[in-house]
């Protein structure tokens, strides 16, 4: 029997699995360590490169202006830091947990001579490290689903927000054919865990990752999220049929 002492413990989702919420992070750190250095190959494998056309696709819907300073959350490895200096010269900030794809991503910025154009913050996507009000654009490519309180998140990209400034979500979705999504499942659960053991050593971080897909909210629910959180002209757009979609919104 449970004493009236002793604390109860809130629960979440780790992929499939329920866990205790202050474990979560520590969880998913794990897993970027252990798949840091072959993060973006793996992107590829599984994504037969599409996912290079999708991060293209929102980096084109925001338009990078020069001078516009911009928070990437979860963008550790640098891969969309990169797309958008490529486009502008903006101030540019990555905030990641995982100091492991920090690493990675500063060892790419210095092979491509931008070592001193982003800056490299490791931080609680909950919890940010930055003022209030101090960036005109915020990104998240494929990363809002590992955090812990999604929630919180999203409030914490209103605050750091200008009023104005814009927010852009990459997430793997759900597909609107159903008939399609049954094949886009057999084939995640099928295969990726064992081609990211081929080519990481192990199955365990690509099962977690196929199992939080399926646990992210589908689109429109996703979309009230971020209304609640504060953010006006809420709109998304899918792409691959669902496979993902991207979010957007502004502070009003």
């Amino acid at each position: 029997m449970t004493s009236a002492h002793q604390k109860t413990h809130k629960q979440t989702h780790f992929g499939f699995k329920t866990v205790d919420e202050s474990q979560k992070a520590s969880m998913v750190r794990g897993v970027f360590d252990s798949v840091a250095s072959r993060y973006d190959l793996m992107n590829d494998l599984m994504s037969a490169g599409l996912h290079r056309l999708w991060k293209n696709e929102m980096i084109s819907m925001l338009a990078p202006q020069h001078g516009m300073e911009i928070l990437d959350v979860a963008g550790g490895t640098g891969d969309i830091a990169f797309r958008m200096l490529a486009k502008a010269d903006a101030r540019i900030t990555v905030c990641d947990i995982n100091q492991e794809m920090l690493n990675e991503g500063r060892n790419r910025a210095i092979d491509k001579n931008l070592v001193t154009e982003i800056e490299w913050v490791c931080g609680n996507a909950e919890a940010l490290p930055f003022e209030s009000n101090s960036r005109d654009v915020y990104t998240i490519a494929f990363g809002i689903r590992n955090v812990t309180h999604i929630d919180k998140a999203l409030e914490e990209a209103y605050r750091v927000l200008r009023i104005g400034g814009r927010f852009l979500c990459l997430e793997f979705s759900s597909m609107t054919n159903d008939m399609m999504q049954k094949a886009y499942d057999a084939y995640s659960f099928a295969v990726i865990p064992k081609m990211g053991e081929l080519v990481t050593g192990s199955a365990d971080p690509y099962q977690y990752l196929v199992e939080s897909i399926r646990t992210f909210p589908k689109q429109e629910e996703f979309a009230k999220m971020m209304r609640k959180a504060g953010f006006g002209n809420v709109q998304y757009r899918n792409l691959a049929g669902g496979v993902v979609a991207i979010h957007s919104g502004r502070k009003l």
